[in-house]
């Protein structure tokens, strides 16, 4: 019997992609030999590429047409991604995102297309592309929604833990110039994810004291003004060039550890195996907070932890 050819449809966000890891992890443990896709974003196609179990991960350019939708090029981009997903055979497409974007994607690739149910899709409309819609409950953490839906699709009972299956890139750091180091993750896409500066600035201090280098990485114009502001008021700190997401992947994988907030980068710190502590200030740690072994959420909705609330996390490792 041929080997199973499956897509999964999970376009973003960094956060939400990392989520999805360990249900590819667990059905490639289940099913050997299959062959796994993965329709995403182009900016996150690095990241599932660092999956050895992903044969094929197919770049979609629905942010970027949004951006540019008057760009010829953009168009030819979507047709091209189009073109990738339809007739290609899948036995199983399976769209873990819930949202209308995806499941138009899912509808793409031709069916069986399967899915959260109506009641469970994080928006309801998404079902109606479904053949097979499931029932997950909502209070679940992401990452155990993901596995529970791909363990319904295929028959399963997910496994005791959380293996997210990707490795640390071995791309070259030229501007690092440190042996035990610490990222603080400190950017957020919204300001009241955000943490204090003089609270990093005290953290980072604290990290100095016991031998470690604090790195601040930044994405944007401003987040590199403010990484290096932070940088600037901390003894031997080092603000980080921009950078691919490999090169983070690979900053992040060879950390000591990492503090973050509540960003992609902090979760796929996790998802490399680094002890982390993740930073709430407004949104749910139980529904999308840190999640595995290595990992500490400090905080929540509607409230900041203090420097000693992180401090004492980073002392115990991520446990």
């Amino acid at each position: 019997m041929a080997a199973p050819r499956i897509l999964f449809v999970k376009l973003s966000s960094l956060g939400d992609v990392v989520h999805n890891l360990p249900a590819v992890t667990d059905i490639a443990e289940r099913l050997p030999g299959a062959h796994i896709a993965w329709a995403v974003e182009d900016a996150y196609v690095d990241l599932v590429r660092l999956h050895p179990a992903v044969s094929e991960a197919i770049p979609v350019n629905l942010r970027s047409l949004r951006r540019n939708v008057l760009r010829p090029s953009e168009w030819g981009r979507m047709a091209n991604a189009r073109r990738a997903v339809r007739g290609k055979g899948w036995d199983y497409v399976i769209d873990t995102q819930g949202l209308l974007k995806s499941a138009t994607v899912a509808r793409w690739a031709g069916r069986p297309i399967f899915g959260f149910d109506r009641k469970h899709a994080r928006e309801p409309v998404a079902a109606r592309f479904y053949d097979v819609k499931v029932a997950v409950p909502k209070a679940m953490h992401a990452v155990e929604r993901n596995r529970r839906l791909v363990a319904e699709v295929f028959g399963y009972a997910p496994r005791e833990g959380v293996r997210y299956g990707v490795a640390t890139p071995g791309e070259p750091l030229s501007w690092l110039h440190a042996e035990r180091y610490a990222v603080l993750l400190h950017a957020a896409s919204r300001a009241e994810k955000r943490w204090p500066e003089e609270r990093w600035i005290a953290l980072a201090r604290l990290l100095a004291e016991y031998g470690y280098t604090s790195v601040f990485p930044g994405g944007t114009d401003e987040e590199l003004g403010r990484a290096a502001r932070l940088a600037h008021a901390v003894p031997a700190a080092i603000a980080a060039p921009r950078m691919g997401l490999r090169e983070a992947a690979a900053l992040l994988g060879n950390a000591a550890g990492v503090v973050g907030v509540d960003t992609g980068l902090t979760h796929l710190a996790v998802a490399l195996g680094v002890p982390t502590v993740g930073i709430y200030c407004a949104t749910r740690p139980e529904l999308t907070g840190l999640h595995g072994e290595n990992a500490t959420n400090v905080g929540g909705a509607g409230t900041s932890p203090s420097v000693d609330d992180v401090a004492q996390a980073v002392a115990r490792g991520g446990e």
